[in-house]
């Protein structure tokens, strides 16, 4: 019997044995493969590498854009400079060239003080253009161009009415550039001649524009700059120039001058007072009353007809 007994428990250990080494194989093959200490540093390793890879390329793809954007806008600033002086266009039934005449304007009208020359300006060009629909290339080539003039040309006086007697008011003859203009051709519409003296004020207060002054800010009597040299011209007055001068340009235009509204003024910026040779407003346009009108006039009420420095119309302050 005892031999029987320990067979029996030879037999049990034996299977006993049997179910255990399965069983640990069955867990081994349900259990993922356990790597090395070494092989698992190795694979983070590669992982974070390929992580910085996948940063390092997605820096470098905007790199790569804006290296692309700024030999974008060094070529437009080449073109730029080609157009500034040889940009073909007509203007008044007259053929004219370039638009360097009217960088100060260009630069207002983009809020920037960039140099015309530089990518920096053909960026901002870029941007105005993006605003209007337009191809956003920054080279003022024709189609920004007149988009520009038709821009400034809407700010103009849109209010064409005759004003009455009560309306006008007389300029005194030490606020004219011409001391000997007659009393009919020294008139101005009320709210306009006030907004220009409040803006003579804010330009006298410019230390920078070096402007004689009498001892109470107003223009001294010799002082030439910004004074009005006119201002409201009827309408017989405008006919009667036209016969004076029935082939001259200036005339010609006078056909639709807002100046027989009494809300337009010609102030002397510089030069011959108003000649449109191009090297006399070549002259204004570089003088720093003509800028500081640029860059203040519209705070006042005033808005510029771009092809004469010196014309300023009263719209009221938007």
């Amino acid at each position: 019997m005892k031999s029987n007994k320990g067979l029996f428990i030879g037999l049990f250990i034996l299977l006993a044995g049997i179910f255990v080494f399965f069983g640990l194989r069955s867990e081994s093959a349900g259990r993922p493969f356990q790597d090395s200490p070494v092989k698992v540093a190795s694979a983070q390793a590669s992982t974070a590498q390929n992580e910085a890879l996948v940063r390092l390329s997605s820096k470098e793809k905007p790199a790569a854009e804006a290296v692309s954007k700024s030999a974008l806008f060094e070529s437009a600033a080449l073109e730029n400079v080609r157009t500034q002086g040889d940009l073909n266009w007509v203007f008044g039934g007259k053929s004219q060239r370039g638009w360097r005449l009217y960088t100060p304007l260009i630069s207002r009208m983009l809020d920037v003080d960039e140099d015309a020359r530089t990518a920096s300006f053909a960026l901002a060009v870029s941007r105005w253009q993006k605003e209007k629909g337009l191809a956003a290339h920054g080279v003022v080539d024709n189609t920004t161009w007149f988009q520009m003039i038709s821009d400034w040309q809407s700010d103009r006086i849109k209010d064409r009415s005759y004003p009455t007697e009560d309306q006008l008011v007389t300029v005194p003859v030490s606020e004219c550039y011409d001391p000997s203009r007659p009393e009919e051709l020294r008139k101005v519409e009320r709210e306009t001649y006030l907004a220009y003296k409040r803006m003579i004020q804010a330009a006298a207060q410019d230390a920078s524009l070096g402007l004689d002054l009498t001892s109470d800010g107003e223009l001294a009597s010799g002082e030439k700059y910004l004074k009005i040299i006119s201002a409201y011209r009827s309408r017989e007055y405008q006919n009667h120039l036209r016969k004076q001068s029935p082939n001259s340009g200036r005339a010609g235009l006078a056909v639709n001058s807002p100046h027989f509204t009494g809300r337009a003024l010609d102030i002397y910026v510089g030069g011959e007072p108003v000649s449109t040779k191009d090297d006399n407003r070549a002259i204004q346009t570089e003088t720093r009353v003509y800028r500081w009108l640029v860059k203040n006039a519209a705070r006042f009420g005033f808005r510029p007809y771009f092809y004469e420095p010196w014309h300023w119309e009263y719209v009221g302050q938007k």
